[in-house]
């Protein structure tokens, strides 16, 4: 299993590289309206949507949706910040609400466990992932760094892993997922803040008006974002009685179980991002 696990981890990495340097970002855009149909079409029986047909209607619905925010931020014509940074606001907003949920589980279940509520929640996690890492491709001329920054919340997965591993302690959200505690948490915290910090003194010259505490707020915001991500899909996944979202990767079960912390991250990083003056 370890070796199958490594063994995808390397394909997905090499095919996300070579994605992110090498294909235009409207080629890369498409792929990622591809991913978000794949992660709907995972979504759709954690929302209640068994049916084939249903899972297909929603993947549908979802790429329209993609579409709809495409348009309207006129990303075919020339970036409207003015009418992206509402939309990231919102899809924010989505994830505090989602925070409280988490916080309040399994008693919040009874607000959220409805399909149609599930539903929508596909949507909330989904779309604004998928606007805000096109935004971040747009950024010139470093788009690739910025939707490579991103991965900054991997610093805080590796970090919360080996800390939690030695000094784990205390559960960090017990009714939602056991085997992550405060210690590996406040770990992978440490870890970001110290790559936010390298990253940071790597910028160049025209970066200057972004201070180090800026960096590290920006960072840091993904980082609390990724982790929210990731229980948030497992308090569904939970609700829903499953383990994995599905068994596309190898190793590593579906998509949403890899890309969980990253649909938080994600529009979190690139609304930071914009309100630091980047």
């Amino acid at each position: 299993m370890l070796r199958q696990r490594v063994v995808t981890a390397l394909l997905m990495a090499g095919a996300f590289l070579a994605g992110v340097y090498w294909l235009p970002a409207h080629v890369l855009g498409a792929v990622f309206a591809f991913i978000v149909a794949l992660g709907a079409w995972e979504w759709a029986p954690m929302a209640g949507l068994a049916s084939s047909r249903a899972r297909v209607i929603y993947m549908i619905l979802l790429v329209v949706g993609v579409a709809f925010a495409f348009s309207y931020t006129e990303f075919g014509a020339s970036l409207e910040r003015e009418r992206l940074q509402p939309l990231l606001g919102l899809a924010c907003l989505w994830w505090c609400f989602a925070l409280l949920w988490v916080k309040s589980f399994p008693g919040s279940a009874r607000i959220w466990g409805s399909r149609y509520i599930r539903s929508l929640m596909g949507f909330l996690i989904l779309v604004p992932a998928w606007l805000a890492a096109y935004y971040l491709l747009s950024v010139e001329p470093h788009g690739a760094a910025m939707v490579l920054l991103v991965m900054v919340v991997a610093a805080a997965d590796i970090g919360a892993y080996f800390t939690g591993k030695a000094f784990g302690r205390h559960a960090l959200s017990p009714a939602v997922s056991p085997g992550k505690t405060w210690e590996g948490f406040w770990g992978g915290v440490v870890c970001v803040a110290l790559l936010a910090a390298v990253v940071w003194s790597l910028l160049p010259d025209r970066y200057d008006h972004i201070g180090l505490p800026a960096a590290v707020v920006v960072a840091l915001a993904a980082a609390f974002a990724s982790v929210l991500g990731d229980l948030t899909v497992s308090m569904v996944k939970r609700v829903s009685g499953v383990k994995d979202s599905s068994s596309l990767l190898p190793g590593h079960g579906g998509l949403l179980d890899r890309l969980d912390s990253i649909c938080a991250a994600a529009p979190t990083f690139a609304l930071s991002l914009i309100m630091a003056g980047f």
